[in-house]
């Protein structure tokens, strides 16, 4: 395991776009195992170009706790943007559990971005924040197919896990949803993968699905990813050359025609899609109570 010196972890978020309503995010690990062939994370802007390794932030939980008490609003602090708190040394380190334990402590709310389906060990520590504090689970799932998550995300828990990882958070009361992203051009931009993550979702007590119908690429991870494109299906990467060039958005050609029926299945299945929608639900009710602990 290495580990890499930080002074500070939990930061406030960059106004005026808030990512689902956090106020503060926060990096335990750097790097992933997830193996996700598309991950924008590999971008040489980023300055990790040994991403794969998993590093754990030297005195995290003190540093936590430190940020924590500094803090003058209290708010929602999200996590997994840059690295999955759940990847696989957290099993065993449980830091991403005790830095929970202190959010709860010092009464503050989560937003978590995982595909990880440990999140539900957790599932304690997150209804006794949700006591006082808003509470977000999203669990990312770009395909219903198990065989082609295995190609496109080796590493990662295959989706029918995370559905039922899903199940199991909203069955605890947790309001939890399915980040649809990436939706890779040519590959799981159709219509039979939305209907799929749409019903699974709806089965598993999915409150939301947040979409993107295509995906992001930029020098490093664009690299990467043409690799795995020729490696795991050959003649794609000159599609994607063909298509979008040196684009840093790719989306989807079917954009307008996705878009259309994921709506409709939204309004059929009544999932939430709209993130200033999502925000208002899972922070619905706490407004009050916590301006009249906190102000």
């Amino acid at each position: 395991m290495e580990t890499i010196p930080a002074k500070t972890i939990v930061t406030k978020m960059k106004k005026p776009a808030h990512w689902f309503g956090a106020d503060y995010n926060m990096n335990i690990y750097r790097g992933c195992s997830h193996g996700c062939i598309y991950c924008d994370s590999r971008s040489i802007c980023y300055r990790n170009p040994d991403f794969d390794t998993i590093k754990v932030k030297e005195n995290a939980l003190q540093i936590i706790r430190d940020d924590l008490r500094r803090k003058v609003k209290k708010g929602v602090i999200a996590t997994g943007a840059m690295s999955d708190p759940y990847n696989p040394l957290e099993r065993e380190l449980h830091l991403t559990r005790n830095a929970l334990e202190l959010m709860n402590a010092f009464y503050f709310g989560v937003a978590i971005d995982t595909k990880g389906t440990l999140v539900t060990r957790d599932i304690d520590i997150l209804s006794d924040i949700k006591s006082h504090s808003p509470i977000l689970v999203k669990m990312t799932i770009t395909t219903f197919d198990d065989a082609l998550s295995a190609k496109i995300e080796p590493n990662a828990p295959i989706p029918s896990e995370r559905f039922s990882a899903l199940k199991e958070l909203s069955e605890s009361g947790i309001f939890c949803g399915v980040l649809m992203m990436p939706l890779l051009p040519f590959i799981s931009d159709t219509e039979e993968n939305i209907e799929n993550i749409l019903c699974q979702a709806k089965n598993a007590g999915a409150k939301f699905v947040f979409p993107s119908f295509g995906m992001t690429l930029r020098q490093g991870n664009r690299e990467y990813y043409y690799e795995k494109l020729d490696e795991l299906f050959p003649q794609m990467k000159q599609k994607y050359i063909s298509a979008y060039g040196t684009r840093y958005t790719c989306t989807s050609r079917k954009a307008k025609k996705l878009w259309d029926l994921f709506i409709n299945l939204c309004n059929q299945h009544e999932l939430i899609y709209n993130m200033q929608s999502i925000t208002e639900f899972y922070k619905r009710g706490y407004e009050s109570h916590q301006l009249s602990l906190f102000d």
